[in-house]
């Protein structure tokens, strides 16, 4: 019922057309009563008694009966469609802006492959239950019952012969019903990993390749798609042994006519008009138990994907504008303060005790050994985490209290995982502020040292680049993500190894560039070689969440720890003190 509830609320303004499309379906089943109850007169008042004055108005009747009731099906298809594809169209939009606004922890909960498969095969399930199953259920049950209720007004011992053998039907189906859900729901789970495998795998083909891993992948899709078609058939298997039997109940109301009727004729209880009607309705009490079946089997699959789809709906980002969030009255100078910042997740400890003031306009440097929390140290500056427990501010202002849209236009980040879209190098860039000019976006591209290798492209700014940036170089798409980054002209700038796989020229221009970027901006680097964060005003080295050691560039040599450490071996020096003693 709640799944109705639900369905009913978001079919939209277009809802008016599902009412008039059951009204007409409901008109038109009880017009296929019509025909048969003429049928009867004409055989009872024309035929037996050679009355033909009858004969032209009854067929007339019967054609007009026809044409009227197949234009009214015409109509009915057409706002039965009208309203299932603008409900698709609603839903689909509605779940697209649901998983816009969620946060990391949905993402790593639902996989990218099961969100594609709720938002394709889960979405049409939906639309065909309510393009078919509606007006098939609707049909089935006004047909029955208005033929149920017709022959009664005939012969109603002969109506109830045939009656009796409908709770056997019912019986029958509320078995299969049980049966068959739980088998729906495993084959819409089986449906969800083997389109994830797929995802995974053309996602990350180039990794393949490199690992020459093709024949295991190929055995882990054969793996999936082996249980998925053990699923469906499985499925099929019970639907199978189920209409049978119920064709078999539905097909002896054929017989139970022909005998029963058989006898109530030559008792004289029974005309030849309507012993026809009886044979020619008989297809309309088996029809509808026929399909039967057929409709709770599409329903248990409705039920199924549906289900998918409402987790979606009402699933609730962690990260949300809080109710005392504001707009701030100017913009935002770029002033950071940690402030004994502790973050835990899933019972671990990500970062501990970080207390850290960062002046606006001056640079941070961040480095650490691998997982020491570089990364999820400036993703609470964007608030792709909260704390645990602390503050991290903004010009004094906790970031927790700032809007999200407005928090992450002040705070651009390059981030170290490059994504870049199906587009073009400059919609790329121009993907923060799609108002940028073009010399803007080329001045972008200067300052992260792009402009070069893009002139060099085929259609320069124009050129198409693939998903991940397909056809550049690590270095090139750091360079252009970068460049992004610049281009929304914010507050903070994160660069989370962003020169990594850029040349030590490159980097040094890169360095020169970000120095004098023509708009003011506090910059946080994450990098792993010292030449990359050297010059900044503050360099702090993580390890296991915590602060080990801070200062300059000079003042950690002096210290001789870890920084030394790394700082010798990127420069070849032999003697050093082992790193993080």
């Amino acid at each position: 019922m709640f799944r109705l509830k639900w369905l009913w609320k978001y079919m939209g303004k277009k809802r008016h057309l599902f009412v008039i499309g059951l009204i007409l379906s409901a008109v038109t089943s009880a017009m296929l009563i019509i025909n048969p109850m003429l049928s009867q007169r004409l055989i009872d008042e024309v035929i037996t008694p050679q009355n033909t004055a009858l004969l032209l108005p009854l067929l007339g009747a019967m054609m007009a009966v026809q044409l009227v009731r197949l234009s009214l099906r015409y109509i009915m298809v057409i706002c039965l469609e009208k309203n299932s594809q603008q409900m698709l169209d609603d839903i689909r939009r509605k779940m697209f802006d649901v998983i816009q606004n969620q946060d990391h922890i949905f993402f790593n909960r639902i996989r990218t492959g099961d969100l594609m498969t709720r938002m394709t095969n889960d979405l049409d399930m939906i639309r065909h239950s309510l393009a078919w199953i509606s007006y098939m259920s609707v049909d089935s049950i006004i047909i029955f019952l208005v033929t149920l209720i017709y022959l009664f007004t005939v012969n109603w011992k002969l109506t109830l012969c045939l009656a009796a053998i409908t709770p056997f039907i019912l019986i029958i189906t509320r078995v299969f019903s049980k049966i068959i859900h739980p088998m729906y729901v495993t084959l819409r789970a089986r449906l969800s990993s083997l389109n994830t495998v797929a995802q995974e795998n053309i996602e990350g083909n180039r990794v393949v390749k490199a690992f020459a891993r093709e024949e295991f992948e190929k055995q882990k899709f054969d793996e999936k798609n082996q249980e998925f078609r053990e699923s469906n058939l499985k499925a099929t298997y019970v639907g199978v042994k189920f209409t049978p039997v119920i064709d078999l109940l539905s097909q002896s109301l054929t017989v139970i006519t022909l005998l029963a009727g058989g006898i109530f004729m030559m008792n004289g209880e029974l005309t030849a008009g309507e012993m026809m009607a009886f044979s020619s309705l008989t297809w309309a009490l088996a029809n509808p138990l026929k399909n039967l079946a057929m409709i709770i089997n599409d329903i248990q699959r409705f039920s199924a994907s549906s289900s998918m789809i409402i987790e979606i709906f009402y699933a609730q980002p962690t990260i949300v504008d809080h109710a005392a969030a504001k707009e701030p009255d100017h913009r935002l100078h770029g002033e950071i303060s940690f402030d004994h910042v502790n973050l835990k997740a899933s019972g671990h400890t990500i970062l501990e005790d970080i207390d850290i003031h960062v002046p606006a306009g001056h640079t941070l440097g961040v480095m650490g050994t691998t997982g020491s929390g570089k990364t999820s140290l400036v993703n609470l500056l964007n608030r792709f985490y909260d704390v645990s427990s602390g503050s991290v501010s903004i010009d004094g202002i906790d970031v927790r209290e700032i809007p999200l849209n407005s928090l992450r236009r002040s705070v651009s980040m390059a981030m170290q995982d490059v994504f870049l879209f199906s587009d073009t190098v400059e919609g790329n860039i121009a993907y923060g502020d799609t108002s940028m000019t073009f010399d803007e976006v080329r001045a972008c591209a200067k300052a992260a040292d792009a402009d070069g290798f893009i002139n060099r492209m085929q259609d320069g700014y124009d050129t198409l680049i693939g998903e991940r940036g397909v056809g550049l170089s690590g270095g090139q798409r750091q360079r252009i993500s970068l460049a992004r980054a610049i281009a929304m002209k914010p507050s903070v700038l994160i660069l989370d190894d962003t020169t990594s796989a850029v040349d030590m020229e490159t980097e040094k221009y890169i360095q020169h560039q970000l120095r004098n970027l023509p708009f003011p901006c506090t910059k946080v680097m994450i990098a792993q070689k010292v030449s990359s964060v050297q010059d900044a005003d503050e360099i702090i080295i993580l390890d296991e969440g915590k602060i080990i050691e801070r200062g300059t560039h000079e003042e950690l040599l002096e210290k001789r720890g870890y920084y030394y450490g790394i700082w010798a071996l990127q420069n070849s020096i032999e003697e050093v003190t082992p790193l993080g003693a």
